[in-house]
């Protein structure tokens, strides 16, 4: 029997390479003997990131589209041409039976090119306000998997599956993982948590306003984990300082998201899709602060998602340095609205998205076993 081939696309950021990771994950457990290969950007997270996860990757030339005048925007028509010539190649020589793309401009090549030689093609938007790339390459995809209701302003109707966003599996049944997370991270079991991350990339207001506010989780007994990001670590090492008998401590990144999840009262994030997909699995009340300068402020649209069925409290990138950290504490000290955004966040939840996409791809591809 022909060995079924699958090509993933989608990077630049954490937020569309690890729902592909996590689909590519789920179809080798329904087909093992599947050949899964990435496409990715060339210079972009993806290409360290998916060979970490044990699958090969090839790059493009693609860059994205600046959103003031620069001189790279100049070349960026002959950077489409070069990867459309590459995705093609890669298309004749690998021979997919379906394509994926999970967003970004790496995906816009690929699937361009897939579609074009008549290759099914589903792609997967995480965000409640669509990616322009994933708008484009909506009307040749057979397929659309969403995360939120009400999509169909975005994308043809008759395509849509609500399936939710894929989201690492080690996040499921943390409770059980509690005691290992405070071992692992060197925290008091009686005491309240903070959990603070800002994406893969970092967040300026958050980790500004963490910083100024230390004293005040200090003064009410609160510990804190505080994920910075590279760029901001060297600054909040010195700014915690002092503050290690509070169990106040800055790292740059967090590899044991589940332990993270799994001590935490709180949690302070932006909206990422993905970020947002997993607090609402692991029901942890949430402050979320959204990127203003993400595409079409789709992270704002992310959150209000919640925020408008009382599931998130939002605060402001603007406001954040002045209202976050008491804002937090306030959540912290407040067991009944802890409880009631628990119970909206789990009736938002999807717990087993990346088995329903990993199916559908299957099913586009015509695969019986």
């Amino acid at each position: 029997m022909k060995q079924f081939k699958v090509i993933l696309s989608g990077g630049g950021t954490g937020g569309h390479i690890f729902p592909a990771v996590a689909i590519a994950n789920e179809i080798k457990k329904l087909v093992p003997t599947a050949e899964i290969l990435f496409v990715g950007a060339l210079g972009k997270m993806e290409m360290e990131k998916v060979p970490a996860a044990g699958y090969k990757i090839i790059g493009v030339p693609i860059a994205g589209f600046q959103r003031k005048f620069t001189c790279e925007n100049l070349k960026l028509p002959f950077l489409i041409i070069m990867s459309l010539l590459k995705t093609r190649k890669i298309i004749s020589d690998f021979k997919p039976d379906v394509v994926v793309g999970t967003g970004g401009y790496a995906s816009g090549p690929l699937l361009r090119a897939a579609t074009s030689k008549g290759i099914p093609a589903l792609i997967q938007e995480q965000n409640s306000y669509a990616g322009i790339t994933n708008k484009i390459l909506s009307k040749k995809a057979n397929k659309i998997c969403v995360a939120y209701e009400g999509m169909e302003k975005f994308f043809p109707k008759e395509k849509l599956l609500l399936t939710g966003n894929p989201v690492r599996q080690d996040i499921s049944n943390i409770e059980e993982k509690r005691n290992e997370a405070f071992t692992f991270f060197k925290l008091d079991p009686n005491k309240k948590t903070v959990l603070v991350v800002g994406g893969s990339l970092g967040a300026k207001a958050i980790n500004e306003a963490v910083g100024a506010g230390l004293q005040l989780f200090a003064d009410n007994n609160i510990q804190l984990v505080w994920q910075t990001g590279k760029t901001y670590f060297d600054t909040a090492k010195k700014q915690t300082e002092g503050f290690e008998t509070k169990n106040i401590t800055a790292v740059d990144f967090i590899s044991r998201m589940d332990l993270a999840y799994a001590f935490a009262d709180v949690v302070i994030s932006r909206a990422g899709a993905g970020a947002i997909s997993e607090l609402c699995i692991v029901q942890k009340p949430c402050v979320l602060v959204p990127l203003p300068t993400a595409a079409e402020d789709h992270q704002t649209q992310n959150a209000m998602a919640l925020v408008n069925k009382n599931a998130a409290i939002l605060v402001k990138d603007t406001e954040a340095t002045k209202i976050l950290v008491e804002r937090a504490i306030q959540l912290v000290n407040n067991v009944t609205e802890q409880q009631q955004l628990k119970i909206n966040m789990k009736q938002l939840a999807f717990f087993n998205s990346a088995n329903v996409i990993a199916k559908e791809v299957l099913k586009l591809a015509n695969y019986k076993e």
